[in-house]
């Protein structure tokens, strides 16, 4: 009977590869950045496949895999897969929550701290021969009034790490009746979060309900010095309703790791911005986080195909 074939479409940490590699009764692969036209080739073989956020699980893939039967996203988040397609081919989906929350919550920190500072400016400003000292007066995160849009566990460690700049911190997330943060305080609508705040930084997952959530009518009531982050899903803010907001200095600034489409196109207007930080979708992408969701999902892909245990399903 042939070995259950085990794809890590998007990369592995070093380590876990090499330890569900010497596996024996599991045939692995893995290849950082593999293209679409690679992964097509091994998809007839393909029983498990591992992904992060660049590979697309849809209806012409699942189609290409006769015998795919188990799809782990390493990490939260799992837009990236047709769900609703695997369930009715019989294909188990499951995520590792919690593994690069840590990540995630840190990246929204430093991103706020780089527009408030202008940090990331000031260091292109530097790299080209510069000393513009008086164009980069910033701004403190001491005291500042930070709204946090979701408050699950990736909110709830933004709101613990950020203690130490004693902030006022509000949330808004139906589904948490009380706080379980010190400091941090319930308001009972998002409109409120927008009007009351300094920093707004997004912490909701990307559902039907959430899809283009902040958008002109919630932007508009943004005071004009206030800034937003969004490092959760690039489709929760609505891009060109933003782009208006930055561009016309309705608001002081912005912060985007996530972007409605990934990667983000090289014309895309959101590049122009002097007063908008853009990254590559790194919430995740640190040394620990992924060894933390490799070493989840290779825990999975074992349990599943070697003892028919299913951890963390997620359903469409």
């Amino acid at each position: 009977m042939a070995k259950p074939f085990i794809v890590f479409s998007d990369g592995c940490n070093k380590d876990v590869f090499d330890k569900i590699k010497g596996n024996s009764e599991l045939e692995v692969y893995s290849k950082p950045k593999m293209s679409q036209e690679e992964l097509k080739v091994l998809l007839p073989r393909v029983s498990g496949l591992v992904i992060r956020s660049a590979t697309k699980v849809t209806k012409e893939l699942i189609d290409q895999a006769p015998n795919l039967k188990y799809v782990v996203r390493a990490g939260e988040g799992t837009d990236n897969i047709d769900k609703t397609y695997c369930q009715q081919k019989g294909i188990k989906v499951s995520n590792t929550p919690g593994a690069n929350n840590n990540s995630a919550a840190e990246h929204a920190i430093a991103l706020m701290l780089t527009v408030l500072r202008k940090t990331a400016a000031a260091n292109t400003s530097m790299k080209e021969g510069n000393w513009n000292k008086d164009l980069f007066t910033g701004n403190e995160l001491w005291k500042k009034t930070v709204g946090l849009v979701g408050f699950g566990r990736i909110g709830q460690i933004v709101a613990q790490r950020l203690s130490g700049f004693e902030p006022n911190t509000l949330f808004f997330d139906p589904a948490v009746t009380t706080s379980p943060i010190e400091g941090a305080t319930k308001v009972d609508n998002v409109s409120k979060i927008f009007e009351k705040s300094d920093i707004i930084s997004i912490h909701v997952p990307l559902i039907e309900a959430t899809k283009n959530l902040v958008n002109k009518n919630l932007i508009s009531l943004m005071k004009p010095g206030a800034i937003l982050i969004n490092a959760a899903r690039g489709k929760i803010v609505h891009e060109a309703d933003l782009f208006e907001a930055l561009s016309s200095k309705k608001i002081r600034g912005a912060a985007l790791d996530v972007f409605a489409t990934e990667p983000l196109e090289k014309e895309s207007k959101l590049r122009m911005l002097d007063n908008l930080v853009l990254t590559p979708h790194l919430g995740g992408s640190t040394e620990e986080a992924q060894f933390r969701v490799g070493e989840m999902a290779a825990h999975q892909i074992e349990e599943f195909f070697l003892k028919e245990a299913l951890h963390n399903e997620v359903k469409a």
